[in-house]
């Protein structure tokens, strides 16, 4: 006979059965940690930008809606992708990282774009995306995850991690772009979020241009 197997449940395993405490922590959103991108951590990016399903972050390089007008000319003898690589590498020398990592312990696991919406400058001329008023707002606006990363609440840490940062660098509004679409909708397609996770976050509809596309806000920033 296994005795294990006929032991009695331990009183918190039991509780937590009993009042569904169980499958809320199996569900839960893993303990990662989200950290500025500087040099120092740029390394971690290109390996998050080169894993498995984020080629078009490789191409992109979240530099897509930083520009308006025509792409500035590539130096000679580079793709428009090296260019925005090292775009993106200059701006985070700078004195505000452009975006966020995920870490799993020391494995870059995610990452998102924000900032002030001035330094994004194609969204004043999205007819998705433009300005809703004259409120200063951060955006955020892009969410890479690879492939072997998803469905594991992510995005999710990423969108706190988000939050906990537009509050402490003083922004009063923090708005989305997000993806209002069933489950199962395309990788490619949901670069912008899910609109149900920013829905949970405490985020409310102010927008929508299309039937998909809403704009969403969190203010105050909390």
């Amino acid at each position: 006979m296994n005795a294990a197997r006929n032991a009695p449940a331990r009183p918190a395993a039991a509780a937590a059965e009993r009042t569904g405490e169980g499958a809320k922590l199996r569900t839960q959103v893993p303990r990662l940690a989200v950290r500025p991108l500087t040099s120092a951590r740029w390394d971690d990016l290109e390996t998050l930008f080169r894993a498995r399903g984020c080629s078009v972050a490789r191409w992109c390089w979240c530099m897509y809606y930083r520009r308006s007008g025509p792409a500035a000319p590539v130096p000679a003898g580079a793709s428009q992708a090296q260019a925005n690589r090292a775009a993106l590498r200059t701006l985070a020398r700078g004195p505000r990282p452009p975006g966020l990592i995920a870490y799993r312990g020391a494995t870059p696991v995610g990452w998102v774009a924000l900032g002030p919406r001035e330094d994004f400058r194609r969204l004043a001329r999205s007819p998705v995306m433009k300005p809703v008023d004259d409120a200063p707002v951060w955006s955020v606006v892009c969410f890479v995850v690879p492939s072997a990363y998803r469905g594991q609440g992510v995005a999710r840490a990423l969108l706190r991690g988000a939050i906990a940062y537009a509050r402490k660098s003083g922004a009063q509004v923090l708005e989305g772009y997000p993806v209002d679409r069933a489950p199962g909708a395309s990788a490619d397609a949901m670069w912008f979020g899910a609109k149900s996770m920013f829905d949970a976050a405490g985020f409310e509809e102010v927008a929508r241009r299309r039937p998909t596309r809403p704009v969403v806000r969190l203010r105050p920033v909390a």
